[in-house]
């Protein structure tokens, strides 16, 4: 066990925060870190080289990034045992929260050296400070699999969470993703995605899942720009069919009567909110009863 207290002599890591749009966001103490520190380490040295020229700081870059991380490390951590402090930024937002970072803050930890956060602005967050949906539990999953298949896998595994779900998504996959949760997790299922946070278009979506899918397609900006969906947990009720069988139960016993069984697995999601899948696998043993 080891105990990290101001006051050791050796560098220190501060891992900074930085605006994830609104450059004002960017708090005076995390200014100071970066004007203080020996060196910076950064997702994109180009990128935050913007950001300091604004700031007016002049900092040695070092870039580290996913690709590079496990290579860097050791040169980081010489330049703290030597005693220089060093400051991790991100392109936007909070560093290791979807970014890169994680090797390095362990590594530094591991070697007995002092890691600080320097905190401020971070997308989730934000997100879900504006969003009206319940904060008291939240799962973050980061960004979904890119390949529909891997997409519809992980939502479909998350359908009976109770607490409030919580993606980033890129443009190009977010009407597919909304889809895939008005699809799997029901069409009435409510969310709401904040786009372009805390920039000049800022916008939030929100309502049941089909709608907020129509409400992008009518959007002409709907495809643009960064993306936080959050997604409402499943109700007590929800996440086990069993807690309320028998209304289910006979809901789809009468779509089944009429209709192809995976028809009424869809109509019996999108009159009760329920997932799909897990609605037609119910079908499927009351059939076979």
């Amino acid at each position: 066990m080891q105990v990290i207290k101001p006051g050791d002599t050796r560098g220190t890591l501060y891992v900074v925060a930085t605006p994830i749009g609104n450059l004002d966001d960017l708090s005076s103490r995390a200014i100071k870190v970066l004007s203080d520190v020996a060196v910076i380490a950064a997702e994109d040295t180009r990128h935050s080289g913007r950001l300091l020229q604004h700031l007016g700081i002049s900092k040695p870059l070092i870039a580290l990034h996913d690709h590079n991380e496990r290579g860097r490390v050791q040169g980081i951590l010489d330049q703290l045992l030597a005693g220089a402090d060093v400051a991790l930024i991100s392109d936007a937002g909070t560093p290791l929260i979807s970014d890169p970072g994680y090797v390095l803050v362990r590594d530094v930890r591991a070697e007995g050296l002092r890691v600080s956060p320097v905190p401020g602005p971070c997308a989730l967050v934000a997100a879900l400070s504006a969003a009206g949906l319940p904060t008291d539990r939240f799962l973050f999953v980061g960004f979904l699999p890119a390949k529909r298949a891997g997409r519809r896998t992980a939502l479909d595994e998350l359908c009976k969470e109770v607490s409030t779900l919580v993606f980033y998504e890129s443009p190009h996959r977010i009407l597919a993703t909304v889809a895939d949760i008005a699809d799997i997790m029901g069409a009435q299922r409510e969310i709401v995605l904040g786009r372009e946070i805390t920039k000049t278009f800022e916008t939030f979506y929100f309502g049941g899942a089909a709608d907020v899918h129509a409400a992008l397609i009518e959007d002409p900006h709907g495809s643009r720009g960064e993306f936080v969906v959050m997604v409402r947990g499943a109700q007590k009720a929800e996440s086990g069919l069993m807690a309320g069988a028998l209304d289910v139960d006979q809901l789809l016993s009468l779509l089944m009567a009429e209709l192809p069984l995976k028809k009424a697995a869809k109509m019996a999601s999108e009159l009760t909110g329920l997932g799909k899948n897990e609605l037609y696998q119910r079908a499927l043993d009351l059939k076979g009863s």
